[in-house]
């Protein structure tokens, strides 16, 4: 995928070419700073209150102010999609404590590095929704605090690349024999008819797409619980999907070189994702917000 052609950065909206951050910036020295991905359909951002509340609770957590109201959040946003048309796309916002000499400790009087760009989103290929796509299990290797979208993902990163040397998709991650989430989703389990994922909590990434599959799930009367999931169970379910911004539902047909149910994907996975697709559909059309 190509690179951007024009960026925001720290007030300034600028060449992707032009755009300069410190190499005393303490996001490059320390991975001190936050991101969220927010796709956008039609123009508009999707569910960008909820992006932009995470958002807040992720820099409540490290202690950084944000810098922006919503309304002024939502305008860059919207000037940086109006490059890209009505085509589908994301934007990619991160926030850094700032720049500053290396020290652990906070520095003083500092302004936040804010940094934001859209392009054109990426879908999966559509043979894996239609066929699903192969995960492995591994230790859940990161901190304690992964409910924080910190830009810090080297443990994502690793465990990610040991799927993909395995010729698979997505790394489920194993906490003390239980699910946490994906690399870069979060999962959810069906069996027996009801649909489960792992609650919110410190070990767990609030989803967006993940709370929105909640929401369709009971508008539609669909049993779903959150619960804790034993790692035993992803082999038993009947279905096993994951679930992110970018990637929407994609369903899991193989785990650790075992089929999940009839190898392939399931007729849940069928309704929710023409549940998902439909939201979208209405959202474009300025039907939901």
């Amino acid at each position: 995928m190509a690179f951007p052609t024009r960026v925001y950065l720290n007030g300034k909206f600028i060449p992707s070419e032009s755009a300069r951050i410190s190499v005393f910036d303490r996001g490059f020295v320390f991975g001190d700073g936050v991101y969220e991905v927010i796709p956008v359909y039609g123009g508009r951002p999707f569910r960008l209150s909820h992006h932009l509340q995470r958002l807040d609770a992720s820099l409540a957590a490290v202690r950084i102010s944000n810098p922006m109201t919503a309304r002024e959040w939502e305008d860059i946003f919207r000037e940086l999609a109006g490059e890209h048309g009505s085509v589908d796309q994301s934007i990619y916002l991160e926030l850094t404590r700032g720049v500053a000499p290396r020290d652990h400790a906070f520095p003083a009087g500092i302004a936040a590095t804010v940094f934001a760009y859209a392009q054109p989103l990426s879908y999966p290929d559509p043979e894996h929704i239609e066929a699903g796509v192969r995960a492995i299990t591994v230790p859940d290797i990161r901190w304690s605090r992964c409910d924080i979208k910190a830009i810090a993902l080297l443990a994502n990163v690793l465990m990610r690349q040991k799927a993909i040397e395995n010729g698979c998709a997505e790394a489920i991650l194993i906490r003390d024999d239980r699910v946490t989430e994906g690399a870069a989703s979060n999962i959810f389990i069906v069996s027996g008819g009801v649909l489960s994922t792992p609650g919110k909590g410190p070990y767990i990434l609030p989803g967006i797409t993940r709370d929105l599959v909640i929401e369709l799930a009971h508008r539609n009367n669909i049993p779903c619980v959150e619960r804790e999931i034993r790692r035993p169970e992803l082999f038993s379910a009947d279905e096993v999907w994951l679930t992110s911004s970018t990637k929407e539902i994609l369903p899991i047909v193989r785990i650790d070189d075992r089929d999940i149910g009839m190898g392939r994907p399931g007729p849940m996975h069928s309704r929710l994702q023409a549940f998902y697709q439909d939201y979208k559909h209405a959202f474009r059309n300025g039907e939901v917000e």
